[in-house]
Formats: structure tokens, sequence, C-alpha cells
């Protein structure tokens, strides 16, 4: 049975243990003084469940990593298989987040552009309108309403030459990571524009056996058609979904049986530049503002900046991207820390791999090997040793601080009010691998750092494509190792912070 420590438990169970001994539990008359005898100050810890049990339960012997460290004293207080490396799935945000302040600032924010050439006379922009991406990641339709808006508001009726599109601030990439499904709309394409996170917005209503679709970029309050996706409706019992790059569209198909009556699903986009420049043009065009397709280009010309829109700060976008764990957010982020500190890589690996010097010389993280800035691949790798030397040398930073607190739930996964000991960290979860690493504090005020590591890579290894949105067994595999995580944390908060 899982066993939950209360704020009850903690009183109850020290109470016992300090007033009970060996004698309490015998039915034959006393051979000693009947006085209290005075116990060692842990006799009560020694209920707490072992390692070994709280593994074997979990039936993830041999597969789990994990590291835990007294902040106050720097001492190291458990490890298992610390030394191991470990596919961090997103708790690699955690360490993006650093990366991104680090060569960014709190403060920073990015700022998205609209951009005449030729001038303006009379209203009429003479050359070319620009929409310039600025990496935010954070920009969605209702954003871009407004900025047409302003655009309006600044005096411009028209455009003489073309409307263009900047995105390659960023390195432009398909996908994050091309081992996943094709469908899973938290894996989009990446670049230095982007629009609603890089998802489309794909829905369908039966009528009279016909199916009507929809593929928009939709928003709270704006819901624009595009024609950069179109899907297509199939008579086939499998695949559910294909892709293709047909002609400069993202062209789906989707198995008519899968569909059932009505609903939707976001599917990812794989141009963002097209994406954001479509939904664009029809703004603009609710504006009054008549434009022509998006052509997309490579550097910025020279011109006048007519409007401009500033992205929330930096510590907030992590703070939401740790929240949510957006894989574009942190693909965006650490790409842009890269470019910062003065090297524009050409893909999510070389950017990584700046990173992992990076948190080699600066948070101490000696074997860091990571493939991108979200923890989506494959093949990244990180220990428990590494992950809470970290999170220990970054502590007075103020991570904690944009990290999500965790709840303590009881056997039904009901959040226990008021638990004694509080959590925050941040989670990871791919297929048969979920991670936990953050900061807890102990009933008596004792903050630790840890760092939980958990993977099956020889059920993950066997995994086809397609099974990778929703494997046999990985919901069961994920729950068991998430009441895991919680009873080692348990353990620790009894065993070093009680």
């Amino acid at each position: 049975m899982k066993r939950v420590f209360s704020r009850r438990y903690f009183l109850g169970t020290a109470a016992a243990a300090g007033v009970l001994g060996p004698q309490a539990v015998a039915a034959a008359p006393p051979t000693a003084s009947l006085r209290p005898v005075l116990r060692r100050e842990d006799f009560f810890k020694r209920a707490v469940r072992s390692v070994e049990d709280i593994l074997g339960e979990a039936k993830l012997a041999g597969k789990v990593s994990f590291a835990v460290t007294d902040m106050n004293t720097g001492m190291g207080l458990e490890t298992q298989d610390a030394a191991v490396g470990r596919p961090p799935a997103s708790v690699t945000k955690a360490i993006t987040a650093l990366y991104a302040l680090d060569a960014l600032g709190a403060d920073h924010r990015f700022e998205t552009q609209l951009l005449a050439t030729g001038g303006v006379v009379n209203g009429e922009i003479e050359g070319d309108l620009v929409l310039v991406g600025g990496c935010d990641p954070t920009l969605d339709t209702d954003t871009l309403a407004n900025m047409a808006a302003n655009l309006k508001a600044a005096g411009i009726i028209g455009v003489k030459g073309d409307f263009k599109v900047y995105e390659a601030g960023l390195p432009v990439l398909a996908r994050i990571d091309p081992k996943q499904p094709d469908q899973v709309g938290y894996n989009p394409g990446v670049s230095g524009l982007a629009l609603n996170y890089n998802r489309v917005h794909f829905e369908w209503k039966r009528t009279d056996g016909n199916y009507n679709v929809t593929m928009q970029g939709r928003s709270e309050k704006y819901r624009p058609a595009v024609r950069m996706a179109a899907m297509q409706i199939r008579d086939r019992a499998s695949p559910v979904y294909t892709y293709e790059d047909r002609g400069g569209i993202d062209a789906w198909s989707v198995a008519r049986g899968a569909l059932g009556r009505n609903g939707s699903r976001w599917l990812p986009v794989r141009k963002p530049g097209l994406y954001a420049g479509e939904v664009f043009q029809t703004l603009a065009g609710s504006q009054g503002i008549r434009l022509s397709a998006p052509k997309m280009i490579d550097a910025v010309p020279a011109g006048e900046v007519l409007v401009r829109h500033e992205s929330p700060d930096l510590r907030r976008i992590l703070r939401d991207m740790l929240k949510w764990s957006t894989n574009l957010t942190a693909e965006m982020m650490g790409l842009a820390a890269t470019a910062a500190r003065g090297d524009k890589p050409a893909s999510l690996k070389a950017s990584a791999e700046q990173m992992n010097i990076w948190a080699r010389e600066n948070i101490g993280m000696q074997s860091a090997a990571l493939v991108d800035h979200s923890g989506l691949g494959d093949d990244s790798r990180v220990t428990a040793n590494d992950m809470v030397a970290a999170l220990a040398m970054v502590h007075s930073k103020g991570l904690r601080d944009i990290l999500k607190p965790i709840a303590m739930r009881d056997d039904k996964r009901k959040v226990i009010k008021d638990h004694p000991i509080k959590v925050d960290a941040k989670t990871g979860t791919l297929n048969f691998v979920s991670s936990l690493a953050g900061y807890l504090t102990g009933p008596d005020g004792t903050e630790m750092a840890f760092a939980i590591f958990a993977a099956d890579e020889e059920i993950r290894a066997t995994l086809s494509r397609a099974e990778r949105e929703r494997p046999p067994g990985g919901a069961a595999w994920n729950r068991r190792a998430k009441r895991m995580q919680q009873q080692l944390i348990e353990r620790w908060g009894v065993l070093y912070g009680a």
C-alpha cells in the first residue's frame, strides 16, 4: 500500500517512536524499569520504506537514477546510479531556461515588426510590406490582429509592392524531432517567426454522412482560415493520419473511421512563416489593407518600421514554458540564446552542443549530452549527479521561483492540501521515460535539491514511429513512475527533513 506522509503522520510517528520500546509489544511482565526509555533521534525513521521496496513496487528496479543533496550543507544525502546518463525528457527545459537567462537577461523582450520599404505616400506603401519575426514564441492570432489594426491606425491604406515575411532570425526547421509521429502538435516546425505555437486547428463536423472540415489559425477572438494546410478524408483503416509536403502545402489526410461525429485537434505547422503570413494577410484584409500572397525572404531589407509588438519579458516566458512544458518555446529560447552568444547555429543539435559546453563551464554539469533544448529527442542524456549539481549551483539565482509547484497526492490521485513537504520542480515525460528534478522543502524547513530519472529504454527502442503517440502500456508505466517519484520524495522528507 502506498504510504502518504501527512502532517498527522509526522507528528504521530515521531511521538510514538519517542516513548515506545520493544517491550511495549510484549505480553510478559516487565523486567526493566517502566520509566520511558529515551530512543535515538532517528528511531521513528526506521519505518520509512526502503529504496529497494519503492523501486520494486513500481517495477522499475535497474531503470532509475536519482540524487538528493542538502542545500544548507551541500552534503549528498542519497543516490542511486547517479552517474548513469538517462533521457531527461522535459527536465531539459530547466537547463534551457538557465541558458537563456544567462545569454539574454530576465528582462529581455522579443520584437515582431511590420516594416515598409520605399517610403509611404498618401497612406500607400511605395515598396513592400514586411512581417519581421523577432523570435517571439508567444505570438498568436489576436496579436497579429492588433498589429493589423495598428497598421491601419498608422494611416496605411494600401501596398504597391509585395507582402514579404522574414522568419530566418532562427534556423528554419520542419520539425523538432523527426522520430515523432507526423500529427503530434508538440513537434511543430521551428523558425524565428511562430504563430499559435506553430499549430493549426483542424475541426470536423458530420452532416448527412459527410464531413465539413476547416483548417484555421484559431485564437480566442479570431478564426481565419488558411490555405497552406489542407486536409483530405480517406476511406482506410490505417494509418490514422498521413502528412506530405505537397507543392509548398502541408497536405494532410485522415482515416474516415477515426473521426466519429464531431471533433477537433491541433496539428503541427511545418511552414511557420507561410502560416503567419497567410493569417496576417487575412487580418490586414479585414482592415481594408489588401496584400498579395506572402513571399518568404532570407534577409531583412532596409525600411521604416511602422508597427512593433513586444513580447512579455523573458522571465515570464520561461515561467510559462516550465509550467506548460511547451517544446517550441524551449527550442526558440535555446536557439535565441546561442545566437545571442555569437554563434548562429544551423540545427538544434548544434545549438544544444553549445548549451552543453555552457553547462559544463557555468553550472557544474560535467557530462551533459543534450541534442535539443526541449528534451523531445531520444538521444539526450543527463546524469542525476549533474542535474543536482546544477540545481545547487544556481540555487541563489531564482530558478525555484519559476519552477512549477508539484502537488503531493493520495492513493486516489487527489491533491493533499497543506502537505508538510513542498516541491517545486520540472517534470519530464516521454514514452516509458519519466523525470522530475527541482527542490523540496522538508517539514522542518530543510531544503534539498533532487533529480529522479526513470527510463525503460529497452521497451522504448521497440516502439514504431506510429506507436509513439499512445504506446501500449505507456500510461500505466507513467503512473507507476510518478507514484515512485512521490514515494522517494516522501522518504527524503522524513529521513532528512523532519
